[in-house]
Order: C-alpha cells, then structure tokens, then sequence
C-alpha cells in the first residue's frame, strides 16, 4: 500500500522503515530538515539497534523516502501520525501542538477513503475531536497505538506482542460501516504480523486511547512497587532482589518489571502518567488515579535517595568529592536521555558541590547538550580515574561486565554504588570494594 508517516522521530522514523520492510510504498514526512537529510541518506538521527541496518536495506528497495514537503502525502492512502506529545512546561498535560500543527497541515492533502491513523500518545477524547474535524473530507479517522520499546523498536513493530485499533464505532459499540472499512485497510498495512498471529484488539476510539496510557502506568506502578520495598528492605535488613524473585515466582506477578533501582525515565512513562492524572483531573474521576502519584513520588525518590546513600558511602559529604557516573541515558541500547534518572542523579551530586564526570556508550552528545556543565569522558575507566565512589546507573552491558580488579587500578577509593541492582555483591566486595545498593545489605 501507499502510505505516509507524519513526524519522523523516534516512533515515526522505526514505523516507517519498519512499514517499507513490510513491502509498503512509504513517504516519511518531517519539519526538521537536518532529521530527513539523515534519513534520506540513511542514517538514523538517534540510536536505536538495528535501525541503521534497516534502513539501508530498504532505501535501497526504492520503498522508503523522507522529505519535509507535506504534499507528498497525497499520493498515500494511509496516512500515520507519530509525533511527540511531550509534557506541558511546568503542568502535567500533554502538550498537543505537534499533533494539532501536522493534523492541520495534513488535512488539505487528504482525499475520499484514505485511512489516517493516528500513532501518538494522546488524552482520551483527543481522536473524537480530530475525526470531527474530518467530516466532509472523506477521510477517515483510526486510532492505532504504539507500543515500542526503546532498543527493541525494530523488532516490536515487525512482531508486535498484539496491535489495536480504535475505530469509528455506532451507539452498540459496533464498528459503523467506514469503520468496517478502515479495519479491512489496516488488516493489508499488518497483513504479515497478524498472518503470524499477532493478537488483535478491535474498539472504539476510547478504549484504544486509554490502552498506552493504561499499559504505561501499571508498568510504572510495578516499578515503584517493587522500590517501595527496597525503603522497607533498607529499613530491615531484607534483601529486595531475593524478595521480588519469590514473589515474581507468582503467575500472577511475574518478574519482569519488578527490579528496584534508580526507577523509570524516558519520554513515556514519567509523561504518559501524568497526562493521564491531568486528563482524569479534567473528567472529573481524579480520584481514580491518585494512586499515581505516589507512584511518581517514589519513582523521584529514588534519585534523592541515591544521592544520600553517595553522602553515606563518602563519610557524610560529597563536596570535592570525585563521582564517576556510569551511564546518561534512561536506559540501556539507548541515546534518550529526557528525564534520565542517571543525569538528574549526576547534576544533583554537581549542585551539591562533588565533581562529577559521566560516561555512556551513546547518549554523550543528547546527554551534553542538556548538562554542559558536567564533565563527560568517553569510557568507564577514563571516567573512574581518581573516583571517590562510582555510580553505575544505566545498565549498559560494558558496565555489567566490568572487573573489579582492573577499574579498582584507576580510582582513588574502592566504593561503587549499583544503582540498577546488577552487579555481584560478592564479587566486588571480594575485590576490596564497598558496595552499596538500593534495597539490600
């Protein structure tokens, strides 16, 4: 099929190598001209594993284009919106205007049948409105929302674990007859994920709306559950990463997501929960997700507490102190660096007054670019050099499998703080050094 991706960042730069992978004709399509440059050369503007290899593959089909001219887009018959709703400066909604600007812009392009689907994160009620601004065009609006992981994007949109889709429905819930048509679009766009028997979900605008945001934050409410244990485990002596293996032994829990540490970061999870809380504000139910923000209390929490148990480890001060911050990025197989716990931990230690010098296998150049007045060095040991105490806190696989011996030779005191609860206490402690964590003896 002929299909159009508007917003060509991280969601919509995979989407669209991904579609073009699947056999599609596709048109990227993106304001940033520096973005679609690289992309037309075939360079990926961020890091994301598997990407660049991806993208040469498929420029080289002649299946994948990227341009900034948004009348490209009318030669498509499905259109995907996947631009950025980040947060509001200093509230807690999600900020629309990159979804109203390419909506607006995208309008006049389009033509009787086409199909726009809409990618982004938004509050529910944001699809009833934009399918209102659609009639008379001929066009019609779906929701079908993304549910990428940051190093995982490529393979997450070519075998997704299900795919949703939010369709203009009648007043039994029934998809009306264009939606009927819309669904029968989407089906060719997906043919080979759900000939693989990807799940698939068919609702109503709503209901696909509030899956992201609603996947999101029991996600992020895992996390500052098994954290919220790692206080009580510090206060008692417990061990949280032996507790959250019991209790992850319960099919009704399982493990994943349940590793105290740093907590989350990213551009989803610390937005997508308090744009929920905003939007559940402006219904009237904010009573229904009260509990997130204790969620998002002890996720910063964790930061705060990191900083002291540094003070600890360093005899009640870090002032000219030296801290080696291993990792900038939120996570691992990552460049993204919004709301990284690692960095607000390392400009937190630099404002108290230690000297602080950060190292990450990608994210140096986004991570700079936000703390300039951090020190930043290009690996663990030159980063380590003369280090008062170390602080590994993004879980790069290069800082999992460092050896206490040999980064022991470069820093002035033996004391590592494990930040993500990855590295062997015994091993290290072995090798003469103090080992601290969040959650354990």
């Amino acid at each position: 099929m002929r299909i159009s991706v508007i917003g060509c960042g991280y969601l919509g730069a995979v989407h669209a190598a991904c579609m073009a992978k699947l056999g599609h004709d596709v048109v990227g399509i993106d304001v940033d001209p520096r973005k679609v440059e690289l992309l037309e050369a075939g360079e990926a503007p961020f890091y994301e594993p598997g990407l660049p290899e991806l993208l040469a593959e498929v420029r080289a089909t002649g299946r994948l284009r990227f341009t900034t001219d948004m009348s490209q887009a009318s030669a498509a018959d499905v259109h995907f919106l996947c631009v950025g709703t980040p947060q509001v400066h200093g509230e807690f909604r999600a900020d629309l205007t990159y979804v109203e600007s390419a909506f607006a812009e995208l309008s006049p392009h389009l033509k009787p049948g086409d199909v726009v689907a809409g990618k982004s994160t938004v509050p529910v009620g944001t699809a009833e409105a934009l399918a209102a601004r659609l009639e008379g065009t001929g066009a019609v609006l779906v929701w079908n929302p993304e549910f990428l992981r940051e190093g995982f994007a490529v393979k997450d949109t070519l075998h997704p674990d299900r795919l949703v889709y939010g369709l203009p429905t009648d007043d039994d819930g029934e998809p009306t007859p264009v939606g009927v048509a819309a669904r029968e679009v989407l089906d060719e766009v997906y043919a080979t994920p759900l000939a693989d028997r990807t799940p698939l979900v068919v609702t109503d605008y709503a209901t696909a709306q509030l899956v992201k945001v609603a996947a999101n934050s029991f996600l992020a409410t895992k996390i500052s559950f098994i954290n919220a244990m790692a206080e009580l485990c510090e206060a008692t002596g417990a061990d949280v990463t032996r507790l959250a293996d019991a209790i992850g032994y319960d099919a009704r829990i399982g493990r994943r997501f349940l590793n105290a540490g740093l907590g989350f970061g990213g551009g989803c999870l610390p937005k997508d929960i308090r744009a929920f809380m905003a939007r559940a504000g402006e219904l009237g139910v904010s009573d229904a997700l009260s509990f997130l923000r204790e969620v998002d209390s002890i996720n910063m929490r964790r930061r705060v507490r990191m900083v002291d148990l540094a003070r600890e480890v360093c005899h009640g001060s870090i002032v000219g102190r030296r801290v080696a911050v291993l990792g900038a990025s939120f996570k691992p197989d990552s460049d993204d660096v919004r709301d990284s716990p690692a960095l607000s931990i390392a400009a937190q230690m630099q404002l108290q007054g230690a000297h602080v010098t950060v190292t990450d296998p990608q994210g140096i150049v986004n991570a700079r670019a936000k703390w300039p007045d951090l020190r930043f060095a290009e690996t663990a040991l030159e980063a380590a050099e003369d280090a008062d105490v170390v602080l590994l806190a993004t879980e790069w696989a290069e800082y999992r499998a460092l050896e206490p011996d040999k980064l022991g030779e470069v820093v002035a005191h033996r004391r590592i703080l494990d930040g993500r609860n990855v590295l062997d206490p015994r091993a290290w402690r072995a090798a003469g050094w103090t080992y601290r964590a969040l959650g354990r003896p």
